[in-house]
């Protein structure tokens, strides 16, 4: 049995048409295979929609695998810089 499939156009920057290229080159298979690919690996990697603010950050949190200690560090890292003068701060020197 056939697979359907549906002749669409998109345009795509320079850069990521090259680096399609390449992939399909690798591969050995199609532009169009390429593109299939990283679309079924993304739809993997989506967060599902039903997840609450807090359900996702426990999600994000666990994937880092940050240990408490980690956290620790980095939480005493923000309150220093929130603590900070305003005139220490580098996205204000940008």
């Amino acid at each position: 049995m056939a697979v359907p499939m549906i002749k669409s156009t998109y345009s795509l920057d320079l850069d990521t048409v090259r680096k399609v290229e390449r992939l399909a080159a690798r591969w050995k298979v199609s532009k169009s295979e390429v593109l299939r690919r990283a679309v079924a690996v993304a739809a993997k990697e989506e967060a599902p929609a039903d997840l609450t603010p807090l359900e996702a950050l426990r999600k994000l949190q666990d994937h880092l695998k940050l240990t408490p200690q980690q956290a620790r560090e980095w939480e005493a890292e923000v309150r220093r810089e929130r603590r900070a003068p305003v005139r220490n701060r580098e996205w204000l020197r940008r």
